[in-house]
């Protein structure tokens, strides 16, 4: 059972591509890898084993070869064995001849190599026929008893006293230890050449992985390109796999700017449309006196106000999903201050724009950032006295924008009501009381937000969240 905020590892496996093709290609690396060893490891075994047997058949053909039985019915070799070791004492190389008695059977020791020093071979009775090889397995001499391998063969040599011929009992028997360390060796050397063998397989997959996958983080990579506003469309060279993809989104893209723009067509001439009935009744009513004359007068302006919001953020509901889109504030705020300064030039306001060490970017489009922010120092200059302060900032990927007048300011309550759709303060001055609100919904359709606070100039603070975009594209 998993606790809240871990992730399972199945979860993790279906959900990574690397871990997938990874995992993959490490199991089947690893199961090749043993089932070459275990397949090694038996074709050496096999090699080893008829290796052994094919020296200890070589020696035994050589003391076979070397046995002569003299006048006096003396059995004696006429040249010595070539392997030095059956002259060192228990160096794990034995020969041995036995006499076969012809009535019983038993055997008789008659010659054996020095190396048995005082211990002969106790071989298991054994009924052979004459050249006939057989092997056994036997605990060796000395004080170790290794177990020994053993092939033994009977030969008849005939002489002056027995014309019949007498059965000898060759035997040769090697130490199966011997044959154990080579295999040891040989399987040391084989599993530390798999070893590299496998870690530079491992080596080679993971590369191999990333590289594979390189172009996935080339497009995610383009894909935030295109999110954060530096670039209106994928960019880049992508393999012939991804390259449809790529074109695919570009083609969404270019298809979605189309709709917005289409909309933002649709939405103006239905403005249109819209306010030029709603003039003509407005005109009508005001030439007319009385109660029903100004009801109608009233209602038209609501009507007015509520065509000029829902179409005002349809738009911009609109225009906030099409990716790619960057804008400067400097200049979009070094204009509405011109602007700004006109409209007020009676009030001899102090606009007053702090400086930064590099322009922000805002990830959204022009058009929405001046509505926004000449909404806002709109209602700054309605309300100042004499100065207003503008700083920006950015705090990880938010954009700040801060306007500070040294107006009346608001209450805590004023300032909750403010940012409601229509909500006024205050009736003297002229306005709808939509510009905040505005404002407001299309901040939050960016994921931004309006925050106000009292201000240190006295008047009201409203600090302008968005998001912000690279400063290069």
């Amino acid at each position: 059972m998993t606790g809240f905020g871990q992730e399972h590892p199945s979860s993790a496996l279906r959900g990574s591509l690397r871990l997938r093709l990874l995992i993959g290609t490490l199991a089947w690396i690893a199961v090749s890898i043993i089932v070459a060893g275990w397949a090694l490891d038996g074709l050496f075994r096999n090699h080893i084993a008829r290796q052994f047997h094919a020296e200890l058949n070589t020696h035994l053909d050589q003391l076979a070869a070397h046995l002569a039985v003299d006048q006096t019915g003396q059995v004696s070799l006429s040249a010595a064995q070539s392997d030095p070791r059956f002259n060192k004492p228990y160096s794990g190389r034995y020969w041995q001849v036995d006499r076969l008695g012809v009535s019983t059977g038993e055997s008789v020791g008659v010659l054996r190599s020095r190396s048995l020093w005082d211990d002969v071979l106790r071989v298991p009775p054994d009924t052979l026929t004459d050249g006939q090889i057989h092997w056994h397995r036997i605990p060796g001499p000395g004080p170790g008893k290794t177990m020994l391998g053993l092939v033994e063969r009977v030969v008849t040599l005939a002489d002056v006293a027995d014309p019949a011929g007498q059965a000898y009992r060759l035997v040769v028997a090697a130490d199966e230890h011997q044959m154990a360390e080579s295999i040891e060796h040989f399987n040391q050397m084989l599993w530390l050449a798999l070893g590299l063998l496998g870690g530079g397989l491992t080596l080679s997959a993971v590369i191999q992985v990333r590289t594979a996958l390189a172009p996935l983080r080339r497009l995610h990579g383009a894909l935030a390109d295109v999110r954060n506003g530096g670039t209106p469309r994928l960019e880049g060279h992508f393999p012939l796999e991804v390259q449809p993809l790529v074109e695919e989104f570009n083609s969404v893209l270019a298809q979605n700017a189309e709709v917005v723009a289409r909309a933002r067509t649709q939405a103006g001439n239905l403005a249109h449309a819209l306010k030029t009935p709603l003039s003509v009744i407005a005109n009508a009513a005001n030439a007319q006196q009385g109660d029903m004359a100004k009801q109608v007068s009233e209602q038209v302006e609501v009507a007015r106000k509520q065509i000029d919001y829902h179409l005002s953020r349809s738009r911009l509901a609109a225009s906030v999903r099409v990716p790619g889109t960057r804008t400067p504030v400097s200049p979009v705020l070094d204009g509405l201050i011109r602007v700004m300064r006109r409209i007020y030039a009676e009030r001899n306001l102090e606009l007053v724009l702090a400086t930064h060490p590099e322009p922000p970017v805002f990830r959204g489009e022009e058009q929405d950032l001046q509505e926004m922010l000449g909404n806002l120092l709109d209602n700054a200059c309605k309300w100042a006295t004499r100065r207003i302060e503008i700083a920006l900032s950015e705090v990880g990927d938010e954009l700040l924008i801060t306007l500070d007048d040294d107006g009346c300011g608001l209450s805590a309550a004023q300032q909750q009501r403010v940012l409601i759709r229509g909500e006024r303060v205050d009736e003297q001055l002229p306005g709808s009381g939509l510009g905040l609100a505005i404002s407001n919904d299309l901040a939050h359709l960016y994921g931004g937000r309006v925050e106000l606070a009292d201000s240190p100039l006295g008047g009201l603070r409203v600090t302008l969240v968005l998001p912000a975009a690279a400063t290069t594209p």
